[in-house]
């Protein structure tokens, strides 16, 4: 029994499987140097109450990595669902429309946060 070199050399089944797995390494690669940074800077913002915490936002390359961060973090769980729903539901319509539904809510999610970041930025300049 053989197959043909021809249909070995695909990405898998889907045909993306391993830009998919590549894409999700590199984004949890990057949240394991971003996340605790995260985390220390947050703690300290807030320890300075919410003037402190604008103020942390604020400045340049605070702003920068949280946009980073966030845009990071919200790639990685917008690729971390597709993953879960294509694995775990049967039905080609439900699944489609919770691909959607996933897609749609990470762009909301994205768009709140930068735009957030960003305002606070840009007033706290002018």
């Amino acid at each position: 029994m053989s197959t043909s070199a021809k249909s070995v050399r695909g990405l898998g089944a889907a045909g993306t499987g391993t830009t998919h797995h590549i894409r999700q390494r590199v984004t949890a690669i990057a949240l394991l140097f971003l996340v605790p940074w995260f985390v220390f800077s947050i703690i300290v913002a807030c320890k300075a109450g919410f003037a402190g915490a604008q103020a942390w936002v604020a400045q340049p390359w605070n702003a920068i990595l949280l946009i980073l961060t966030l845009s990071a973090a919200l790639y990685h769980m917008r690729l971390g669902l597709q993953t879960v729903v294509e694995d775990y539901i049967g039905k080609s319509g439900t699944k489609q429309a919770l691909l959607i539904l996933n897609t749609f809510a990470v762009i909301a999610l994205f768009a709140a946060t930068i735009l957030s970041v960003l305002k606070i930025w840009i007033t706290a300049s002018v």
